[in-house]
């Protein structure tokens, strides 16, 4: 197994210029801890996580150190940046790791573990097509014992059905994830309601080459986007 069979592939992103209340709102509405930063170009800049926006909400609600605290600690122009900035590239990291489709899932959590990092963006000719996260890495583990060849076919099948679930079914693509191993699907994310999630299995079940559906959709916790 590859990034390009377990990666999210409808990326919630935000540009260079995007205000701190807005990337907060957009953490909100789609339930994502991060977002990456990308130019008109769609090449990745940097990532802005939860830990970024906290920073800077702590520095709103915190007061000012002592002057002789300042003095022994010393001045940090870039920890100042990131706590006071109001824009995306003035508190996102900047030049993240990034990994290309054909990664596999081995090194993929080796990278994580090694940079200590919760997610990778994907990129192709440099420009963003995916976001890993442990937990679509974990999935991808959850099912790699039983894949055969591993193949195109397997991407095949995962990319129509997300594509029918984009299209056709009203479902917000980018809140679910599509597994594919030998045929057999797991879904995974959230939905909100039991009509959606048998929406998005309907159109799983109805796509050549699917031999079973896992479900394993849950439902958006009430008042996840009314920020």
């Amino acid at each position: 197994m590859q990034a390009a069979d377990i990666m999210t592939t409808n990326v919630i992103s935000v540009s260079p210029d995007a205000e701190v209340r807005e990337i907060a709102s957009l953490l909100l509405e789609h339930g994502i801890s991060a977002v990456p930063v990308v130019d008109a170009d769609q090449k990745v800049l940097g990532i802005v996580s939860e830990g970024d926006l906290m920073r800077r909400v702590e520095n709103d609600t915190t007061e000012h150190k002592s002057w002789w605290l300042r003095i022994f600690a010393g001045a940090n122009p870039g920890e100042y940046i990131k706590s006071h900035g109001r824009l995306a590239r003035e508190i996102m990291t900047p030049k993240p790791v990034t990994i290309d489709e054909a990664e596999p899932l081995h090194r993929i959590a080796s990278l994580l573990e090694k940079h200590r990092i919760k997610r990778v963006p994907v990129v192709r000719d440099g420009k963003l097509v995916g976001i890993v996260s442990r937990s679509n890495l974990l999935r991808g583990f959850s099912v790699a014992q039983v894949e055969v060849g591993g193949g195109a076919d397997d991407r095949e099948i995962r990319d129509a059905i997300l594509k029918e679930v984009d299209q056709n079914t009203g479902v917000l693509v980018d809140r679910i994830n599509v597994i594919v191993a030998d045929g057999k699907v797991q879904l995974w994310g959230l939905v909100e309601n039991q009509q959606e999630k048998l929406a998005v299995q309907v159109a799983a079940e109805n796509t050549r080459g699917v031999k079973a559906v896992e479900n394993n959709l849950g439902f958006v916790p009430r008042g996840m986007a009314s920020f």
